[in-house]
């Protein structure tokens, strides 16, 4: 995978990352997404905010908490690039927290070496999969519609003498953009290549579908994972950011 600029803009890449993640309900306000999934994750539960709400700015923050406040929900949105600078200071004038900021990295998918590391691939997660994804935490139960929700997808794992997943995550295939999402190694286990094996695993998956391109998003402060990205070839092209309306 060598390094090239990414053949789509932040705004078009955010609509295919936004298509490989699907919340259980979604809704325009003019060219703004507005996404709900019972509160599994950021990216299920924001208004993505790419382009224009049609509406003056501090309205279209009003419109975005109503609509989540009208389904039980936190306010969120999420940020993109320097486009989303305008509106991010109408959030931010509304009184909504900036959180955390991840970066999207990618690049285009070339030959896949050779999987040392048997990589079990799967269309739909079973219940150990899920676990170990989890990994402690207790997954709402949208959790499994989001992850299964999209057209081209598959479930990763390397298991362990026993057949328990220590280390798994999910690809999805939109437009040719391999998106890779959910990757967890277990703790005990890291260190062994395994994450570079479940992303040459899903690597080689789209390739043999016509995939050309390949998007992952990883905070910030996330050292080990931004390594293992960047020794495989994945560069930054743009970051993002979430508003929260708390209280």
């Amino acid at each position: 995978m060598g390094q090239a600029r990414s053949p789509l803009g932040v705004a078009d890449l955010q609509r295919v990352a936004a298509r490989g993640w699907r919340a259980l309900e979604e809704e325009r306000l003019g060219d703004w997404l507005l996404r709900a999934a019972g509160g599994f994750t950021g990216r299920a539960n924001s208004a993505l905010v790419v382009g224009s709400p049609g509406l003056p700015p501090a309205e279209a923050v009003a419109a975005v908490a109503r609509w989540y406040a009208d389904r039980g929900l936190t306010p969120w949105a999420m940020l993109p690039g320097v486009q989303a600078r305008p509106a991010d200071a109408a959030f931010a004038a509304a009184g909504w927290q900036r959180g955390d900021t991840v970066l999207v990295l990618t690049a285009p998918l070339g030959p896949v070496p050779v999987v040392a590391v048997p990589v079990e691939l799967s269309p739909s997660p079973d219940d150990a999969w899920l676990a170990a994804y989890a990994d402690g935490r207790v997954l709402p139960p949208a959790a499994r519609q989001v992850l299964t929700s999209a057209e081209t997808v598959v479930f990763a794992a390397v298991r362990d003498a026993g057949g328990a997943p220590v280390a798994v995550g999910r690809g999805v295939l939109t437009d040719g953009w391999l998106g890779v999402s959910a990757v967890s190694v277990d703790p005990a286990h890291r260190r062994q290549g395994l994450g570079t094996a479940l992303l040459d695993a899903l690597r080689a998956w789209a390739v043999a579908r016509g995939g050309h391109s390949v998007y992952l998003q990883v905070t910030e402060d996330n050292a080990p994972a931004r390594e293992l990205y960047r020794r495989a070839g994945l560069i930054e092209q743009h970051r993002y950011w979430y508003r929260r309306l708390s209280g």
